[in-house]
């Protein structure tokens, strides 16, 4: 081999790279401490950029096409290199690849929960997480914050950066918001794209990569929360607590064991005993009467347990609420400034309907 073919192995004439993985950002092209030919071809391929750097400095940079290096098409290498005439001998430069396509499905998530102010809950800590799709716009920026001078920078490195600054992100949006966080699965959408253009201002600066999407998958609250989100469910679907009670009494009288012991029994009773009062009292309210056939009207008997004739009729706050068509707090207030009178049994309180009746006849 000639002098000339060892000079001429010692050239590079041609510069390319195709990328064999789905993972890589960044790639420096090997020269291997050999020498670019003044005139050579640089090829660079559709989702890639080149970026030049001459002695730790950024030259130029080329999109996609076929570029011949010479002094006209790399002006910035040509200034920092001082060749004011044109060059002619070869030249050592490093050469980047960056990979510019869309990456996807990244993942993202909360490591510790994130504390909140809630209108519902007061302070709750909430956790989320999601994907987002991101890709390179400034070369520059990318490797000087970023990559640095790594031969062969791929996702994973980035990764755990990348996650920590939208958790940040994430953290500063959502607590702007103030969206409640009953409402947050409802606005999954909506949140994500309030949070992507607040992304995009910070690491398009900083990192030279913008997000295409930012995607909210879900956000969970501790389990004492969740707990009591059921408990608030549970009590909106039972609706009426009252009617609930009485309607679970009457499924489990004439059902073996369904008083569930003594207790329960005990329970029944009470439930029936109360019953038959409020139907005695009804059919004495409207004048319901009983009349033998052939003979003069006779008033029905008192069930067992109702307070005989003539006997002053003791109510409890819930019947007089259930009369009057109020809540049993109303009544219990009433009782406590004096206008309704009732006699004070231990913690319970007891109305005659006399007094129930002067209480209505009161302007």
């Amino acid at each position: 081999m000639g002098l000339m073919d060892f000079i001429r192995g010692q050239l590079i004439e041609i510069i390319e790279w195709t990328d064999d993985s789905r993972d890589t950002l960044s790639f420096r092209w090997p020269d291997d401490d050999k020498e670019i030919k003044n005139g050579a071809q640089l090829i660079v391929r559709e989702s890639q950029m080149a970026q030049f750097l001459y002695l730790g400095q950024f030259g130029d940079t080329f999109g996609p096409g076929k570029h011949a290096l010479s002094t006209q098409n790399i002006p910035i290498l040509s200034r920092i290199a001082g060749w004011k005439y044109g060059f002619n001998s070869p030249f050592k430069c490093d050469v980047y690849y960056l990979n510019t396509r869309l990456f996807t499905g990244n993942k993202w998530g909360t490591s510790n929960p994130v504390m909140l102010r809630d209108n519902d809950f007061g302070i709750v800590r909430v956790r989320a997480f999601g994907t987002f799709d991101f890709h390179i716009v400034d070369p520059k920026v990318f490797l000087k914050e970023v990559a640095g001078s790594d031969q062969h920078f791929r996702l994973d490195e980035f990764a755990e950066t990348m996650r920590s600054r939208i958790v940040s992100l994430f953290s500063e949006a959502i607590g702007k918001a103030k969206v409640p966080v009953l409402d947050l699965a409802a606005r999954y959408s909506e949140v994500g794209e309030a949070i992507l253009p607040i992304l995009n201002a910070a690491t398009v600066p900083k990192y030279g990569i913008e997000f295409a999407s930012f995607i909210l998958e879900n956000v969970s609250v501790p389990p004492e929360v969740e707990a009591a989100i059921d408990k608030r469910s549970s009590m909106a679907a039972v609706g009426n607590l009252n009617d609930f009670v009485k309607y679970q009494m009457g499924q489990n009288i004439g059902q073996p064991g369904g008083g569930g012991g003594p207790a329960g029994t005990a329970a029944e009773l009470a439930m029936g005993f109360g019953m038959a009062q409020q139907m005695m009292q009804s059919g004495m309210m409207s004048g319901q009467t009983t009349q033998p056939a052939g003979g003069p009207p006779v008033q029905a008997a008192p069930p067992a347990g109702a307070p005989a004739p003539g006997a002053p009729s003791l109510l409890s706050p819930a019947q007089v609420a259930q009369q009057l068509g109020v809540t049993e707090a109303d009544v219990l207030a009433t009782l406590e400034t004096g206008e309704l009178k009732g006699k004070r049994i231990g913690t319970q309180w007891r109305i005659s309907q006399e007094s129930l009746n002067t209480f209505l006849q009161q302007p």
